[in-house]
This record gives structure tokens, sequence and C-alpha cells, in this order.
């Protein structure tokens, strides 16, 4: 589950603050070592939106959720591919967010999406 309120960095194990984003009208939490950070919710500005990400993860997570919103139309069938996303790489459900993931999760996500695209085109 995720931490609303990081002290300490999921990526080095640096100490996190809670700050203004140096580029983005919103708040953040950054590690003080490696510069990773999370956004905040703006209606909930001390509640981070997900794990502290270096670039290459957020890189990663932009490049993976686009894969994910090829398989979905509706609101209703997004759900559904969460969960069976979540069940796939063997998590919960309620953990199945990109947002969520780090670089290993990431990485499993992208091969269990593309394996489902050759599936279903690559025949």
């Amino acid at each position: 589950m995720i931490d609303k309120h990081p002290t300490k960095c999921n990526i080095c194990g640096g100490k996190v603050i809670w700050t203004k984003h140096p580029k983005k009208e919103c708040a953040c939490y950054l590690c003080t070592e490696c510069g990773a950070y999370v956004l905040t919710h703006k209606r909930k500005p001390k509640e981070a939106l997900g794990i502290l990400a270096n670039e290459e993860t957020r890189i990663k997570r932009v490049q993976v959720h686009r894969l994910f919103d090829r398989f979905w139309k509706t609101q209703k069938f997004r759900k559904r591919m969460y969960k069976k996303l979540a069940y796939a790489m063997g998590i919960e459900e309620d953990d199945c967010h990109f947002a969520l993931m780090g670089l290993e999760q990431l990485n499993q996500a992208e091969q269990i999406l593309l394996s489902w695209w050759r599936n279903k085109y690559d025949k």
C-alpha cells in the first residue's frame, strides 16, 4: 500500500521532504539524495499520488501506461483490465496502478501487456 506521507526514498533510502515542485505548480515529495519525486493531490497537497520515481521510472510509467490504454475503451473495461493485469502480475488489485510501480514492476507489466498485444494482433 502507498505511503501517503513518505519520509524515506524507495529508490535510494535518502531523506524525503515535502516541498513545492521547482517546475510545476504543485507540491511534491522530493528525495534530498537522488532527486526522485512524487507529486501530490491538488485537493490534499500533503498526500502523495504514488511512490517516488526518478527520470527513468517516470519515462517507463508513461510508456507502459500508453500501452495499457490501448486495451480499453470504457471506464468499466479499464477497471477489468487493471484487475486482469494485477492477477497476471501476482499483486493486489489496489496496488495495480502505474504510479505505485517501481521500474521492476513496470518492466513486468510491460512484458505482460506486450504478450497480450501479440496474442491479440500478431496471429
